[in-house]
């Protein structure tokens, strides 16, 4: 059985999950497959996803394809494009109605497995500060990891999430759309090519 079956069929955080506000069931979303071009290092699927099954299947999703510089149908195609979380899993929200932290186990159980099965790739986007922190051993804020990502391109970009809720982020950080997203933009068509 290949790891992609394995982790698929998880079902270690469902009493995790279970305890949650949203009181769901684990739906690890895989989307990777051996010899991809690209990895994009998330932190960990939210609601639309988990109902929908398909990472970055959300209005995220569409900024973040934006960001790169390529279409839905590129984004899709696992043998360009792997999409690796920190969890696999919708890990469901707090009483307050806030994401919860992607489940360490999830990343102990799988990461490992699941890099070697990729196997090496040109290009790697750190979306948030749980896959910075695990990719880079940073310690540094996600702004403070993305401000200095000349030191890691142009085989790694470090990127905030591409949420509206960071939308205020962008606005403050004009440098992010004028200096960084060229970048990343031609690093992705060359990886790609």
């Amino acid at each position: 059985m290949a790891i992609t079956d394995d982790i698929a069929a998880c079902t270690i955080c469902a009493g995790r999950f279970a305890a949650t506000a949203t009181g769901h069931h684990p739906r690890p979303v895989v989307w990777f497959g051996a010899g991809a071009r690209i990895l994009v290092a998330g932190q960990a699927p939210g609601a639309r996803v988990h109902a929908s099954g398909k990472p970055f299947d959300d209005p995220s999703g569409d900024r973040l394809r934006d960001w790169m510089g390529i279409d839905r149908a590129t984004f899709y195609d696992m043998t360009r494009i792997a999409v690796l979380p920190m969890a696999f899993c919708f890990p469901g929200y707090n009483a307050q109605g806030a994401d919860l932290p992607p489940p360490p186990v999830c990343h102990k159980t799988w990461r490992a497995g699941a890099m070697e099965h990729i196997g090496p790739v040109p290009l790697t986007l750190l979306i948030g500060g749980y896959a910075q922190k695990w990719h880079l051993g940073t310690r540094t804020s996600v702004t403070d990891t993305v401000a200095d990502w000349r030191s890691h391109a142009p085989a790694i970009f470090p990127l905030p999430h591409p949420s509206w809720r960071n939308t205020g982020w962008l606005r403050k950080n004009p440098w992010f759309e004028t200096d960084l997203l060229p970048a990343l933009r031609e690093a992705v068509q060359k990886a790609l090519t």
